[in-house]
């Protein structure tokens, strides 16, 4: 399918699609003739004045009815609170498995404080029921459970034009971090069923979490295929690749941090707090370091750790 094709689906659905870094989940604005306003996912907190900006630039002056979010990790719904206070009649809706959670704003139960990770409180007014469906702009979508990145994520599925909006559940290239796994919990069978999930629904085009709408959805699935089986061989390497992780999201935020500042987050940070050894944990850190410095993902400057 060709980029205009791929623009010619989202014209019709009404979608502005915003593609953000990755500090940031992608934003997608529906801007229908009669139905709801409505932004998807709502990027990271250091990030919620341009989230704001764009979002207002889409609208083009018309109100924001809701602000829907697949699921709720920091770089998805960190936007939450400005928006609110910016547009105060906006819905905010979310996944029900942390509904609770957010009643009560419960920084650990929500992931913020295990990853080290910032998202500025908001209120929730209505839950994402998995079978139901939701009008975004002039075009009902269907809320499918898409666990294993996360256990309460939800994706969006327009059946008319085979649009899905996956959030970290597929991306051209793979998917998002299997989180529970850091916890212990038995989750890439989720991630399977989630992904065959998605081969069952068809859909033509996917506006992912992250990285470019893509239309080569079979190709998609089976590199993620490829990716989980590795990671189901050898949960070790998921493990690992996940605690680069972590370092890598937030250098994304701070740029560059010294070697001591960075060791002092990590040992606060439970997701890696966890797995560090008891003792040599500096060492421990310098050669995640070091692999995510030969992967071109940070440079190290003497004790001085700078984002490229």
């Amino acid at each position: 399918m060709s980029t205009a094709t791929i623009a010619a689906t989202l014209s019709t659905l009404g979608i502005q699609f915003l593609e953000r870094g990755w500090l940031s989940a992608n934003n997608s604005v529906f801007m229908g003739k009669k139905g709801p306003t409505a932004v998807v996912d709502t990027g990271y907190c250091a990030h919620a004045s341009q989230t704001l900006l764009l979002v207002r630039h889409a609208l083009n002056a018309r109100p924001l009815d809701h602000i829907v979010n697949t699921h709720l990790h920091s770089d998805h719904c960190g936007g939450n609170a400005l928006l609110a206070e910016h547009y105060p009649d906006a819905r905010i809706l979310i996944p029900p498995g942390q509904w609770e959670a957010v009643q009560q704003w419960d920084p650990v139960a929500l992931t913020y404080q295990p990853t080290g990770q910032e998202c500025p409180p908001f209120a929730a007014h209505q839950q994402l029921l998995p079978g139901a469906t939701i009008e975004l702009g002039d075009w009902a979508w269907e809320i499918h459970a898409a666990p294993g990145h996360d256990p309460h994520s939800v994706v969006l599925f327009q059946p008319d034009h085979r649009c899905l909006i996956s959030a970290d559940a597929l991306w051209e290239n793979g998917f998002g971090v299997v989180f529970p796994e850091l916890e212990g919990e038995q989750a890439f069978d989720d991630v399977s069923a989630t992904l065959e999930l998605i081969r069952n629904l068809k859909p033509a085009v996917v506006i992912p979490g992250h990285g470019s709408v893509f239309t080569d959805v079979s190709a998609a699935l089976d590199r993620a295929a490829s990716r989980l089986a590795q990671f189901q061989s050898n949960p070790t390497a998921h493990l690992r690749y996940a605690l680069k992780v972590l370092i890598k999201y937030r250098l994304l935020e701070w740029q560059q941090i010294e070697f001591q500042d960075l060791h002092r987050w990590a040992e606060v940070t439970p997701y890696l707090a966890a797995h560090m050894p008891s003792d040599n944990t500096q060492s421990w850190l310098k050669n995640l370091l070091n692999d995510l410095q030969r992967s071109g993902a940070l440079r190290q400057e003497g004790s001085l750790i700078l984002n490229t």
